[in-house]
């Protein structure tokens, strides 16, 4: 039985290519789209083409790259995969549109603070821009292979809430899909560990069964964003300060230091020195010790509900990276229009830095998130 057309995220990787295999063994019509995100000197324009890959080619066969997330190799794994499960496949050239996450992510860092571009993507590209194009083609659904899931709370309203494999949970990313949008997502791989995910890859034959997981920033596979930063924006030497304030050495740019940073600072102490602050616009980076970091509140604007929103305060377990711990806590809105919340947590928390997303749940469920914007640090590190 034909369930509908779902446009399906591509990244050519297994996550998403196995997600693909279940949306057709469950029977939906399923149109593979690659988002060719772009770099220097490559161009695809976009179009829509099925595999040249002849779909018996033997897995020992395939070619398969191990590079990015979103390079031109990745969208020929991504296309051999939709012509071995005999799907449509689509590549398009979001290289213009994604040079608006690309400049966010420079100038926060920039601003001194801490951004995070896979959440702007998401919800920019993969479930803001992929929606117009599935209403184009007649795709009622928007699929991802993430690891999280969709639930529905007690009135049958569709939630946000984590994969199973708490390992690989990916829902902090997502928190910012508006709400309207739960409804028409789907999130094949979220009830699967990613073990299973592999096994079920290599089960089916997929080509891309044994290729590696993508571990860093898409537009920048070296790992150093500070050479993306120093070739975007204006990085100047600056001051090292202690807690004191008093100079104890020098930097190339405060855009290279994250708060709570530990390697990498060049100076010498008798005692472990964190990052626990950046002033961009005095051009400092301070250094103190690990309690210098704790945080008790913060406030968060642009937020997103996936709830109903309230001015009194619940309870709930915060977390502020895409792979940290969760911390207990409690979160109420600001104001009426519920834009601002403001966090506290029960026990102090390290690191917790501006420009980060603050995400809460309740159990596995994702009921509000935003964008830091003030950290209060605890008493014991006043």
């Amino acid at each position: 039985m034909n369930r509908g057309k779902v446009l399906l995220a591509m990244s050519g990787g297994v996550d998403s290519s196995v997600a693909a295999a279940i949306l057709v063994a469950e029977g939906w019509d399923v149109v593979g789209c690659f988002m060719r995100l772009g770099s220097e000197g490559e161009s695809l324009e976009p179009q829509a083409c099925r595999s040249e890959t002849p779909r018996s080619v033997p897995l020992a066969q395939a070619k398969i790259h191990h590079r990015g997330c979103c390079s031109v190799d990745d969208a020929h794994d991504a296309r051999r995969v939709a012509s071995h499960l005999g799907t449509p496949f689509y590549v398009l050239n979001f290289k213009r549109d994604f040079g608006r996450v690309i400049d966010y992510f420079v100038d926060e860092y920039s601003a001194g603070r801490t951004p995070n571009p896979c959440i702007r993507c998401n919800d920019w590209l993969k479930f803001g821009r992929l929606h117009d194009f599935a209403d184009e083609i007649g795709a009622t659904h928007v699929a991802s292979g993430h690891y999280a899931t969709i639930g529905c709370d007690h009135l049958g309203q569709p939630t946000l809430r984590r994969g199973i494999d708490h390992d690989k949970d990916q829902s902090y990313v997502l928190f910012g899909v508006a709400r309207a949008r739960l409804a028409s997502m789907l999130l094949p791989i979220g009830a699967l560990k990613k073990s299973a995910v592999r096994q079920r890859a290599r089960d089916l034959r997929l080509p891309v069964a044994e290729k590696p997981d993508s571990q860093e920033i898409c537009f920048v596979p070296s790992g150093d964003y500070g050479d993306l930063l120093a070739s975007r924006s204006e990085l100047r030497p600056g001051s090292i300060l202690d807690c004191d304030g008093t100079a104890i050495g020098t930097h190339s740019g405060h855009q290279r230091f994250t708060i709570g940073q530990r390697k990498g600072l060049g100076i010498a102490a008798g005692e472990p020195l964190y990052v626990i602050a950046k002033d961009a616009a005095a051009n400092t980076v301070t250094l103190g010790p690990r309690d210098r970091l704790a945080c008790r509140t913060l406030t968060a604007g642009q937020v997103n509900w996936l709830e109903e929103s309230s001015e009194e305060w619940s309870e709930c377990s915060v977390q502020w990276r895409a792979h940290g711990t969760p911390a207990r806590a409690r979160v109420r809105a600001l104001a009426a229009g519920a834009s601002s919340i403001e966090i506290i947590f029960n026990e102090p928390q390290h690191a917790v830095a501006p420009g980060q997303a603050a995400v809460c749940y309740q159990d596995d469920r994702i009921i509000c998130g935003g964008w830091i914007e003030s950290v209060a640090r605890s008493a014991s590190s006043a």
